[in-house]
């Protein structure tokens, strides 16, 4: 049983892995993938009331990152629909390029540990987009987005799916991973971000023509204001709302995404169905990206058989005998993230590591926060956000690797030196 179950787990990881050249969507390959897992664990054990109290408790675990993913996203759509983003987008504006990157750079960093470093992508290359008239230009603000919108997620219980795994499975506490990984996280944004700084140096923005964007946004500024702060509010709000009830973040999350669709509905009461459709919450939930929760349910509830067949343990057994030293296995586990998706690796290592042996806030896991979270920088398919520049900026695979590789490389040993440091001097 246990050789089978490697066998398929391997299968739909590779699958997964390599979901752009066989044109096969990782959802499906990760929901086929948890199907016959599960299929061959229930019919070799024989044990049907242990296999669905094991697949009860798997459900509860992936439902609570699943419900607040669907909150955090919507609440995303809700303040994107009232072009909200515009609050901070309008006033990105400077005539030198190596200024403008610096700018730009910070500015993703700490949107991304509010938002999510996905959707903070997404909104910075759009205004990149609207900013810059080269596409050479455009192309070296995308990658460094990317490398600074992954480095601003890995310190934030709530900035990267990864780190969200994590804090809701209590492997991470909201203040101790701030603390501990902020550091490291800016020094891999600041690193690479140097360095481009430094080869744009003295050039000067070649800009589109400004346009007044205020005739085509259909909501007032009013609106945009109260549904961005609101938004933010609510997102920064549900780490202390953890903190203060001891409730699951899925909780703090719904809660706020109700209070947003009741003032949602009070603001545009007066308009007619056809003027406010696209600006409600049923509109919003209808965008959020299914795709990528579906996936997350199939990852997690087939990473959960191996946890449940002890064939995690063991692995991380003999990566221990192995390798020996948890920093250098860490390490190598953030470099795999840039090959295939950090989601499955963080989820498997939460099952290779149990919290009896490492409790919140050990070592491992802060380091493990950092390195998934930053290590997929360092090639364009590792991260949500690397897929999703490479799609709106069509940017080459090959490109990325010889413009962008080397200095997401450089910042993440760099970041991965300041928190062995930072650990070394604090403990």
């Amino acid at each position: 049983m246990l050789t089978a179950l490697v066998i398929v787990f391997v299968i739909a990881y590779a699958a997964i892995a390599l979901e752009h050249p066989i044109r096969i969507n990782k959802s499906a390959s990760a929901l086929v993938g948890a199907g016959l897992l599960w299929t061959i664990y229930a019919i070799s054990a024989g044990d049907p009331r242990l296999i669905g109290e094991q697949l009860g408790e798997s459900v509860m675990a992936t439902a609570q990152i699943v419900f607040f993913l669907m909150g955090a996203m919507t609440i995303v759509e809700v303040v994107d629909a009232h072009n909200g983003f515009e609050v901070i987008t309008r006033r990105i504006r400077t005539s030198k390029l190596s200024s403008l990157m610096w700018l730009v750079g910070f500015v993703t960093f700490f949107l991304s540990a509010i938002l999510d470093n996905l959707t903070t992508t997404i909104v910075m290359i759009s205004l990149m987009r609207k900013l810059l008239a080269k596409r050479e230009d455009r192309l070296f603000f995308a990658g460094i987005i990317v490398i600074a919108a992954n480095s601003g997620g890995a310190w934030s219980p709530i900035g990267d799916v990864t780190t969200t795994m994590l804090w809701i499975g209590g492997q991470i506490t909201t203040l101790a991973i701030i603390k501990s990984v902020f550091l490291p996280s800016m020094v891999s944004m600041v690193v690479p971000l140097a360095v481009t700084a430094y080869v744009l140096r003295g050039q000067p923005v070649d800009a589109l023509p400004a346009k007044d964007s205020d005739d085509e946004l259909q909501t007032t500024e009013f609106e945009r204001n109260l549904m961005f702060f609101m938004g933010l509010g609510i997102l920064i709000a549900v780490p202390a709302f953890k903190t203060a009830t001891h409730l699951p973040p899925f909780m703090g999350i719904l809660f706020g995404l109700g209070i947003l669709w009741l003032v949602g509905d009070l603001v545009h009461r007066h308009k007619t169905d056809e003027d406010k459709q696209h600006l409600t919450l049923a509109h919003a939930l209808s965008r959020i990206d299914m795709s990528s929760i579906v996936f997350f349910i199939g990852i997690l509830l087939s990473v959960a058989t191996l946890e449940h067949t002890h064939i995690l343990t063991a692995l991380a057994q003999w990566l221990d005998q192995t390798v020996g030293r948890q920093d250098l296995i860490v390490m190598i586990i953030g470099i795999a993230s840039a090959i295939v998706d950090n989601v499955p690796l963080v989820a498997a290592s939460m099952g290779m590591y149990s919290l009896a042996d490492y409790p919140p806030d050990h070592f491992l896991w802060e380091f493990l926060a950092y390195c998934a979270g930053t290590g997929g920088s360092i090639l364009i398919i590792g991260s949500a956000a690397g897929v999703a520049a490479m799609g709106l900026e069509k940017i080459h695979f090959f490109w990325y690797v010889r413009k962008i590789s080397g200095l997401a490389l450089l910042g993440y040993f760099a970041g991965a030196g300041v928190y062995l440091l930072q650990y070394q001097l604090l403990h």
